[in-house]
């Protein structure tokens, strides 16, 4: 661990501070439209077109996925682009019959994993202090900690994929068993969750679900 203290440290918290103002006087939010695109709008897609994903844009991707919030910024979430012809035939073997064409239709799928180790990195993560006894010989703290934290991280890749101009869809009808066995054997990973990433066929969508109200989902205490 080597955090910064004393002036340096004052220095870095004063420039942390004067950034996040100069961001919110720049931005104080996103217009209509970037919020249709990301969410209000945004559509979970089951068909893809051709259109390659450039190069360097999952790169982008994660950098940007990267700086959401976690828990002492534990970052446990891992994300493995599956895009190839034997990455995408393995990752079938663990899908639902009625996910397979979704899948392989698909320029890249992620699959959204945890590692159940990563606290480990907290002294490069949270170098201000050393949490890792928090964690050290509790597997279900570490457990709880990592799925939280990475089902919040892949959706942040979600919205930061909408945001990038990307289409995605999001698959949880798989087994999770034989993913962990195909890609991580013999590690700590775990997987979550499977997402579709490329750009759109529009025509398979069908109109969109209704959502709960405010009153219906909300409440005040």
């Amino acid at each position: 661990m080597n955090a910064p203290t004393g002036k340096v440290l004052a220095e870095l918290r004063a420039k942390a501070q004067a950034d996040h103002r100069a961001l919110r006087s720049r931005i104080d939010r996103l217009s209509d439209d970037a919020i249709d695109l990301i969410l209000r709008d945004a559509r979970s897609h089951y068909a893809w077109t051709d259109k390659p994903i450039p190069d360097g844009l999952l790169e982008e991707l994660y950098e940007i996925t990267s700086n959401g919030p976690t828990s002492m910024n534990t970052l446990p979430a891992r994300f493995t682009f599956v895009y190839t012809p034997e990455g995408k035939a393995k990752l079938a073997k663990s899908l639902k019959p009625q996910n397979v064409a979704k899948m392989m239709g698909a320029p890249v799928t992620v699959i959204v994993s945890h590692d159940m180790d990563f606290w480990k990195r907290l002294p490069e993560l949270f170098p201000h202090e050393d949490r890792r006894h928090l964690f050290d010989g509790k597997p279900e703290y570490c457990a709880d900690t990592a799925f939280r934290n990475g089902t919040m991280q892949g959706a942040y890749l979600m919205i930061a994929a909408r945001a990038l101009g990307l289409d995605v869809g999001a698959m949880s009808g798989f087994s999770n068993a034989i993913v962990d066995e195909e890609f991580f054997a013999g590690t700590t990973i775990k997987s979550n969750f499977l997402c579709n990433i490329g750009y759109a066929d529009e025509t398979a969508l069908f109109q969109k679900l209704p959502r709960l109200a405010f009153d219906q989902a909300c409440s005040f205490a």
